[in-house]
Parts: structure tokens; sequence; C-alpha cells
């Protein structure tokens, strides 16, 4: 069994700017003219990039166990699947009856 990891304060304070710049940069890609399916990708990404950094440092799975990594990681793709099986169900279905 591993012991508890403490984090540093010099840790903490470069994944808060860490998130910070990130967060600067989400804002900065607005300002950019990037065509229209490519600025949801590009925040995603950026949005991907900074729950990582929330994953790994503040839950502590950088240090902790690789299994529990592989857990969240099983989580995440199942959460995925299951939204992406009620978007296919729901983009696709018929208008149904009007309402009055």
């Amino acid at each position: 069994m591993s012991t508890h990891h403490i984090s540093t304060l010099p840790t903490l304070l470069s994944v808060a700017g860490a998130l910070l710049v990130l967060t600067f940069l989400t804002v900065a890609v607005t300002w950019i003219n990037i065509p229209e399916p490519f600025n949801v990708i590009v925040a995603i990404a950026i949005a991907i990039v900074k729950a990582a950094i929330v994953a790994m440092f503040f839950m502590n799975l950088y240090w902790d166990s690789k299994f529990n990594t592989i857990v969240f990681l099983l989580s995440i793709l199942f959460l995925t699947i299951f939204v992406s099986i009620t978007l296919l169900d729901t983009l696709f279905r018929d208008a149904g009856l009007p309402i009055y």
C-alpha cells in the first residue's frame, strides 16, 4: 500500500499557473478567426488538457497507483460511449406529433 502524497507548494503553484495560462489560451482562441467546427475542437482540446492536469495533480493520480488511472480513464470512456449512444438516439429521432 502506498503512502499518501502531499503536493509541494511549488508544484501546486506550477499547476495553478498552467491552468491560468490554458484559461487565457481558451479565451484567446475566441479572438482568432478559426473556421466553425475547428474552434470547438480547439476549445475541447484545451479543456481536455486542463482536465488531465487537474486529474493528475489535484486528484493525485500522477503519484497514485496506475490501476486508479486506468479505472479513471475507463470511466471517462464509458461516459463518452453512453453520451454518444444517447445523442445518436436523440439526433435521429422523428419530430413526433406537433404540440398545440
